[in-house]
């Protein structure tokens, strides 16, 4: 009696799942009809199997789990077909002829912004664009600029060392390293990031600089305060003022500050120039001599200028931005407005 009735389970699961099809509803159902856990028709079958004599009891258990894998089985396979066909129905909804979603895009930084408009007036007055390496060697980035041994930015509290070598503190050993495998004329600027140990609202451990560097027979003064102006008024406006203060660094001589008079208040005084009417743009000088001997260049023969300024510095006052550390922030608030 419980062998036939096995057998009848096994045909009434064979035609409800051949009438079931594709269908994902109806194929849950026929499952809780005969595998739920709860009040599914298999549990029924295994719990008679206790009520078998024991002769009985091993053919009986025997082709009960032959159904219970004939039916896990079957609806193993119902499930494939009812997710097939659910995917298929899906992709045939989707109308391939519409335009593809709008992906938000992205803004060019402010500092790169700055950074591309000055390499264009550089190319535009016959400058090279040169690069280097961001982790430098003592010798180019120290030694070979005329930097002494004691003097401070050599010390752990000002430079970021690796190892025996360091992250660049200026881009000025990439002129250094243009000078040792270049014989003047040479004209070039060199736009890059540098690092040194300071942070706060003026100073980031990682800013941008660019540094421009002129070398050539019979360079003078005169040709430094001329390019300077010209690059300054295509940069700001005509109507900016220029002057030079004698200032120091130990790879030029003589060296100069260089300001301009405040675009904010047109001189009058504010709070961006501290009063002044003058704004601390850059600072520059003649090749030292001393310099050239270092990297192979005939300081009888040739002289130079070599200038620098901040690149993140310049952005803030372009595009008035009031702390430094916005620019480093990530916040596309900031960005999406140079869309």
């Amino acid at each position: 009696m419980g062998l036939e009735r096995l057998k009848k389970v096994r045909a009434s699961f064979a035609a409800d799942l051949a009438a079931a099809g594709s269908d994902p509803d109806a194929v849950e159902t026929l499952r809780v009809a005969y595998a739920g856990r709860k009040s599914g028709l298999l549990q029924d079958l295994t719990a008679a199997l206790r009520e078998l004599p024991n002769e009985a009891k091993r053919d009986y258990g025997q082709a009960l789990n032959e159904l219970k894998k004939f039916v896990e089985d079957g609806l193993k396979q119902a499930k494939e077909r009812a997710a097939a066909s659910a995917g298929s129905s899906s992709v045939g909804q989707i109308d391939v002829t519409l335009p593809g979603r709008a992906l938000p895009r992205g803004a060019e930084h402010p500092v790169h912004l700055v950074r591309r408009r000055i390499e264009e007036i550089f190319l535009r007055m016959g400058y090279d664009v040169e690069s280097g390496p961001e982790i430098e060697d003592d010798w180019h980035n120290f030694e070979a600029l005329n930097i002494p041994p004691d003097h401070p930015a050599r010390d752990d509290q000002d430079t970021f060392y690796v190892g025996s070598n360091l992250l660049r503190t200026h881009t000025s050993p990439v002129q250094a390293r243009v000078m040792e495998r270049t014989q003047p004329p040479i004209r070039i600027v060199v736009p890059g990031r540098v690092y040194r140990r300071d942070s706060d609202l003026r100073h980031s451990p990682m800013f941008h600089q660019l540094e421009g560097l002129v070398v050539d027979e019979g360079i003078t003064v005169g040709n430094l305060k001329a390019t300077l102006e010209t690059f300054l008024h295509a940069l700001f406006s005509d109507d900016v003022q220029v002057r030079l203060r004698p200032g120091y660094f130990p790879f030029t001589e003589p060296s100069a500050e260089v300001d301009i008079s405040c675009i904010f208040c047109d001189m009058k005084g504010c709070g961006v120039c501290s009063g002044s009417g003058w704004i601390e743009i850059l600072g520059s000088g003649m090749v030292d001599p001393r310099v050239f001997e270092a990297v192979g260049i005939d300081p009888e023969r040739y002289t130079g200028f070599a200038f620098g300024l901040g690149l993140d510095r310049v952005a803030m006052l372009q595009y008035g931005i009031p702390d430094l550390r916005q620019l480093f922030a990530g916040d596309q608030r900031l960005t999406r407005q140079f869309e």
